[in-house]
């Protein structure tokens, strides 16, 4: 398959609190669908991220319909303004099946993104025929003695502060990216368009389309709020748990999720597959090698929780 086709063939605004969300679309319209899944972004991503998984899903199964919001703060939806955090992200996904006419589809999360499909999925049981969590979703382990905006700088802080960053031109950009640890001997057409669609501005000045304001609220609650870290624990609809031994940075001795709290969610919740996807970092389980494994287990989820159109 061409590795720079865009699967997401078509976008439509959906209106929600504070503006109107940008929602991409691949595969067939949700009228036509035979299962509708809902994919949902990290922390600092647009649905772009989800290109290969998408490419992935639709030549296993092409009646499928993937509905991949911009979350508010984020790629086109960078514009829409509070309310943030994670209820709201999981508000807006209920009201995003609610504007295509769908009664409940599978919901998929990477990062960030997995939070935000467990607390929908925790809050309305009725949304959800399935779950799948791409390397997020788990408490993250966090000292309770650290101010906020310092634990969240800790923890994130290259991302938050390229939110800061200014570039000469889109290419120096890409370059800044490529020199990425995450993405070195990984590059790919597909990160090119991602990166690409994460830019604005004018010549000299362009930066991040990404809010920083949405990025510190959410990454916030993702770190102290704990209805949200307890979400994934309370997930019923059959539930698919898929980690990257690596890092952000691409380092095997700093997973987003560490073995002992995989082993914890496995112990909560016995149903759920529990899966490492080898050879990859937060990045690339949906960006480079592990998407055809985290397609596969959206195929499983479809077939499992028979998620369908309304």
């Amino acid at each position: 398959m061409s590795g720079n086709r865009d699967p997401f063939t078509s976008g439509e605004s959906v209106p929600v609190a504070g503006g109107a969300l940008h929602v991409a679309r691949a595969g067939v319209r949700p009228a036509d669908a035979e299962a509708i899944v809902v994919a949902v972004h990290g922390i600092t991503a647009s649905h772009h991220g989800w290109r290969i998984v998408a490419r992935e899903l639709l030549a296993a199964q092409p009646d499928v319909c993937m509905l991949a919001p911009d979350l508010r703060g984020r790629g086109h939806s960078a514009g829409v303004g509070p309310p943030y955090g994670i209820a709201a992200h999981a508000t807006d996904v209920a009201t995003v099946l609610e504007h295509f006419g769908c009664r409940r589809a599978v919901l998929a999360g990477h990062s960030m993104g997995a939070f935000v499909v467990a607390r929908a999925a925790a809050d309305d049981p009725d949304l959800a025929s399935a779950v799948v969590l791409i390397d997020g979703g788990l408490r993250i382990p966090a000292p309770d003695d650290i101010e906020a905006d310092a634990l969240l700088d800790a923890v994130l802080g290259p991302a938050i502060a390229r939110l800061k960053m200014t570039f000469a031109s889109p290419e120096e950009y890409i370059e800044f990216w490529q020199r990425h640890p995450a993405f070195a001997g990984r590059w790919n057409d597909d990160v090119e368009a991602y990166v690409r669609a994460d830019l604005t501005g004018e010549p000299g000045a362009f930066h991040s389309v990404v809010s920083e304001a949405a990025v510190r609220v959410d990454g916030t609650e993702l770190l102290r709020d704990e209805v949200t870290l307890e979400a994934a624990g309370r997930v019923r609809a059959p539930l698919w748990l898929l980690r990257a031994p690596r890092g952000l940075l691409d380092d095997p001795n700093s997973p987003l999720i560490p073995e002992p709290a995989r082993d914890r969610f496995a112990e909560l919740q016995p149903s759920a597959q529990v899966v490492d996807v080898p050879d990859v970092n937060h990045y690339t389980i949906t960006l480079g090698a592990g998407a055809a494994m985290v397609a596969h287990a959206v195929v499983a989820a479809i077939g499992h929780g028979r998620g369908v159109t309304a």
